[in-house]
């Protein structure tokens, strides 16, 4: 009988001692803070900022475009438990108007040059992969491929972030600083491209690099095509008709077009060439790799034109 008292006793205090861990495993868990991001891009900027301060939850899936995506249920508990959510801006998020939360978690990134953002000339609608049909309206969205405004962007998550943990504002402030170094170095790295070349015209595959154009003064114009998608007969003549108007020998895409739409350009005089706007996860590498391959893809573009 001693030994069963011995024994249920040790098992009691080895239950208890597991029952603390466990409690000690889930205190640690809810410790860190969760941000919230809306793109790939300010994923990848509050992470280099604020590592290992935050958990960076980034909920839009692989698949899907982040300047058409709804939250589901899940997605908005995730929101509304979230201290902080850091946003695009330039009428990236319609989501918003259809979620509850709370204003002093929200921050806008692009806020700090609402006098620059871009108005669209028309309203489009039109297919786009798994979103299916949407509208191209209001705003341009894509600021963060003009890298000066990229680095505003997360200068102001970082200002937002440091007020929330001021504890940790100078190790945030050293990692924006390095951060904000290598975007610069691409921003001059881009406009000595285009600078050797000013005048190229080039085509742009789809209608979101509208500050990439302004930033660095490329002579482009855009289209409504998608890299997976045969144009038909109605978007040839209508290509045809741009290239009468604009001669360029250059086609950017978003991302790889297929080998029969590669062809039937060719055919046409017209090269093709990616540079990614990278606003949702890359298969490959992170923002800044992205943006690396972006500019050599650009190089290739300036340096091979007959123009």
């Amino acid at each position: 009988m001693r030994i069963t008292y011995t024994f249920l006793l040790a098992v009691v205090i080895s239950l208890v001692a597991c029952s603390d861990k466990k409690e000690e495993v889930k205190e640690t868990e809810t410790t860190t803070p969760i941000v919230c991001v809306s793109n790939y891009p300010l994923k990848y900027f509050v992470e280099r900022i604020a590592f290992p301060v935050v958990e960076v939850r980034f909920p839009v899936p692989a698949e899907d475009d982040p300047a058409y995506w709804k939250p589901k249920p899940e997605d908005v508990t995730l929101l509304q438990k979230a201290d902080l959510i850091i946003l695009n801006g330039a009428s990236y998020e319609p989501w918003l108007e259809n979620v509850s939360l709370s204003q002093a978690k929200l921050v806008d990134t692009s806020a700090d040059f609402r006098d620059r953002l871009i108005p669209l000339k028309e309203v489009t609608t039109h297919s786009h992969g798994m979103e299916g049909e949407h509208e191209h309206s209001g705003t341009a969205f894509t600021t963060w491929l003009d890298l000066k405004l990229a680095i505003s962007q997360a200068g102001r998550a970082k200002d937002a972030l440091a007020a929330r943990y001021p504890q940790h504002k100078d190790r945030m402030a050293s990692q924006f600083a390095e951060l904000s170094q290598g975007l610069s170095a691409l921003d001059a790295e881009i406009k000595n491209i285009v600078a050797g070349n000013p005048k190229l015209p080039v085509l742009f595959s789809h209608p979101v690099y509208q500050y990439f154009e302004a930033a660095y003064g490329v002579n482009g114009r855009s289209v409504h095509w998608e890299p997976g998608e045969m144009p038909d007969d109605a978007m040839m003549r209508e290509l045809t008709g741009l290239l009468k108007q604009h001669p360029a020998e250059w086609m950017i895409w978003e991302g790889h077009p297929e080998p029969e739409i590669v062809k039937k350009l060719k055919d046409l005089g017209l090269e093709s060439a990616v540079f990614a706007p990278c606003g949702n996860t890359p298969e490959e590498g992170d923002f800044l790799s992205v943006m690396q391959q972006n500019v050599k893809e650009l190089k290739r573009v300036f340096e091979n034109s007959k123009t």
